[in-house]
């Protein structure tokens, strides 16, 4: 989109509706690869707070926030969204432009094949 070249990230940090874990996280599986093919979107993570059972957060990273506020706006997304909204007791979103950015270079990974087995070799990828 013109104009807008910076990266964006979603935050949402929900609490469910005690015992709704199970159906949250199988409503996220029905339509994590339908929100994976929308325009503008790069990556997205579902994460449990570690010891708080009912505490969630979704992230999720686009091309540009516009992207993702031209989705929010469509009926599509709120019938896609419902069954987990279905799930929430309460919800904080923010929306963020990324500024700066740091990675990790990361050893590559290669498959062999040992005594009939895949066997992972890694490696330096410099």
């Amino acid at each position: 989109m013109p104009g807008h070249t910076r990266k964006g990230r979603v935050v949402f940090l929900l609490h469910l509706k005690p015992g709704s874990a199970t159906a949250f996280l199988a409503a996220y599986e029905r339509i994590r690869h339908d929100v994976a093919g929308v325009r503008g979107h790069i990556v997205d993570q579902v994460c449990r707070l570690r010891d708080g059972d009912d505490s969630w957060l979704i992230t999720s990273e686009w091309q540009s926030l516009e992207y993702f506020l031209e989705w929010e706006r469509t009926e599509a997304h709120r019938e896609l969204a419902k069954p987990l909204r279905d799930c929430i007791a309460s919800a904080q979103s923010m929306k963020f432009d990324v500024i700066e950015e740091t990675r990790l270079a990361r050893p590559a990974v290669t498959v062999a094949s040992d005594d009939e087995r895949n066997v992972y070799k890694w490696f330096d990828a410099a």
